[in-house]
């Protein structure tokens, strides 16, 4: 077995067989990571080679087993009720991956109520200082919609990616300020530059995507 190939099983199994244990433990590890930016060996070494935002491999296999699990449970809730084979088809179609459904934003962690129209705000108005341009919001704003419904306190129940961006884990945006757990534009400062150093532009990155369902 090649060894990409066991990270992505290890990986499918820790989602789809660790339950609710792993759910708590990511819920915990977001809420209560220390809220000053530290970097890991591998983000130093990424940051020294000017690729801070490529590609993780043990962090893209579990993007995709999360949206393998998602689609998995979603068909399997499909025959449990009166759809077609149809129907069961799609629901497994990448864009309809799942947007923060594990805990209730309003308990975790503490903090202002979101308000997705104004960090849709927010991030339109950082769109320029990545360098992108007015033709680049339509992605964003879809590929977030997808990930997290514009929710800063949105966590993925079958991977623990938390936030806006969906960063995963969440503590990766304590790169771009302390207070990643709570401040939309702090998520929305890394998620830009996390598009722009992997993908290039949300166009991009909304085409992956659609074309995998995760980015």
């Amino acid at each position: 077995m090649k060894p990409k190939t066991i990270v992505i099983s290890a990986v499918s199994l820790a989602v789809l067989g660790g339950g609710g244990t792993f759910i708590t433990l990511r819920a915990i590890d977001n809420a209560s990571k220390p809220v000053t930016p530290a970097f890991s060996l591998d983000d130093m070494g990424r940051l020294a080679s000017g690729n801070l935002s490529g590609p993780d491999p043990k962090t893209d296999a579990l993007k995709a087993a999360a949206e393998r699990a998602f689609r998995a449970e979603q068909l399997k809730k499909n025959r449990d009720g009166a759809g077609d084979h149809e129907d069961e088809l799609s629901w497994v179609v990448p864009k309809r991956a799942p947007g923060g459904n594990g805990f209730p934003a309003t308990n975790f962690p503490p903090g202002s109520d979101p308000s997705p129209g104004s960090n849709k705000a927010t991030a339109k108005a950082m769109l320029g200082a990545f360098g992108f341009g007015a033709d680049q919001w339509g992605c964003l704003e879809s590929l977030w919609q997808k990930e997290s419904g514009w929710n800063e306190r949105a966590m993925n129940r079958y991977s623990g990616a938390y936030g806006i961006p969906q960063s995963l884990p969440g503590s990766k945006m304590a790169s771009a300020g302390a207070d990643w757990q709570v401040n939309a534009a702090t998520q929305i400062k890394w998620g830009l530059g996390y598009i722009k150093g992997r993908y290039g532009t949300p166009c991009a990155a909304w085409g992956h995507s659609q074309s995998t369902g995760w980015y």
